[in-house]
């Protein structure tokens, strides 16, 4: 079967082409951030009108790079939620609109079923059960995954999502959109031990997170410095590299309990935030401790992708599922309301 992906939740208009049979054939992105930067976040409005001006030519590109025509296509799968209500009719509605003319079957998937399913891209992809560790820009949350639709919510973010709080202490400490890769950027320079932050509900039973406090922390910190005219690159690299490690083990020590509690080996990190170097390395030793392993996707497939989309599109129309020729996107919509394949 050949699935046809498109992912516009956000900022990022993905198209990829999937074949059950012979993998990935393409993927192209167009990535919105010098669009949104200006603003230091995304402008919803904005992130629509782009999506509609990129998914065409994108769709066009892809076809050309696999050899493909329309009428090789089988299926079409899109994201229809959770995101940006504006930005996921998009590819909704250009789903809907070419599955209705070349009378082949669509399918709308769960943005964060593909950032899980991602690593299922790679050469050695992970078996089913594991643990996973969804890290994007709105989400934390440690799954129990036994299958495609199987689902347990272990624990998640009672306030900022980890990405959320790696964009919103860079955007404090002045610097610029995207924050993650900034923070990431100054911390590599950073000297260990200067400052010391604190390991968020890490002193406590439980596998939920809480960032908001860490990211007050760290603006505090940061204020201090520039207060006593210490506000020099060195010290911005140090209080980087504070909060960065203070992330990476509260994940870090969140992710070994989960491993622990289910009797699980395997964990999956999938989302933006399992991009970075540091809390790849963190969790290779730890799970590497445990006689275990980790998997995560290549850095291109870890944020937004049309190739994700197309996977685990493809995946449950396999199984049998499609949609009715509507347009519908939920801004919210808890994983665990899927069906199990």
């Amino acid at each position: 079967m050949l699935v046809l992906g498109l992912e516009t939740s956000c900022d990022e208009t993905g198209v990829a082409l999937y074949d059950s049979e012979r993998g990935l054939l393409a993927d192209a992105l167009f990535s919105q951030i010098d669009l949104h930067r200006a603003y230091g976040g995304v402008v919803p409005e904005l992130a629509s009108r782009d999506h509609v001006k990129r998914m065409l030519p994108l769709i066009r590109q892809v076809l050309n790079e696999a050899g493909c025509v329309a009428t090789d296509i089988d299926a079409i799968a899109y994201t229809a939620g959770p995101g940006l209500v504006g930005a996921l009719l998009v590819g909704a509605s250009c789903a809907q609109a070419l599955a209705f003319a070349w009378d082949i079957p669509a399918i709308g998937v769960h943005h964060m079923e593909g950032h899980l399913l991602a690593p299922m891209l790679e050469s050695t992809p992970p078996a089913f059960p594991f643990v996973a560790l969804l890290v994007s820009g709105g989400h934390t949350q440690l799954v129990r995954v036994d299958g495609i639709g199987q689902y347990q919510l272990l624990g998640e973010s009672l306030d900022d999502a980890a990405g959320e709080a790696f964009d919103k202490t860079a955007k404090l400490m002045g610097l610029r959109y995207p924050g993650g890769p900034e923070i990431a950027r100054l911390a590599e320079r950073g000297i260990p031990g200067r400052f010391v932050f604190p390991r968020p509900m890490t002193d406590r039973p439980g596998l939920d997170f809480s960032f908001s406090g860490l990211k007050t922390f760290t603006l505090n910190t940061w204020q201090q410095c520039q207060d006593s005219g210490d506000d020099s690159e060195q010290s911005r690299c140090d209080v980087a590299l504070a909060f960065q490690l203070a992330v990476v083990e509260t994940l870090t020590i969140k992710c070994r309990r989960a491993l622990k509690q289910t009797g699980l080996n395997s964990l999956v990190i999938a989302g933006g935030v399992s991009a970075n170097r540091a809390l790849r390395t963190s969790l290779e030793d730890m799970t590497a401790a445990l006689k275990g392993n980790v998997f995560y996707a290549r850095p291109a497939f870890c944020t937004d992708n049309g190739a994700m989309i197309a996977y685990a599109g493809c995946q449950r129309l396999l199984a049998g599922q499609h949609e009715e020729l509507a347009i519908t996107v939920q801004a919210r919509w808890p994983m665990e309301q899927l069906p199990a394949l």
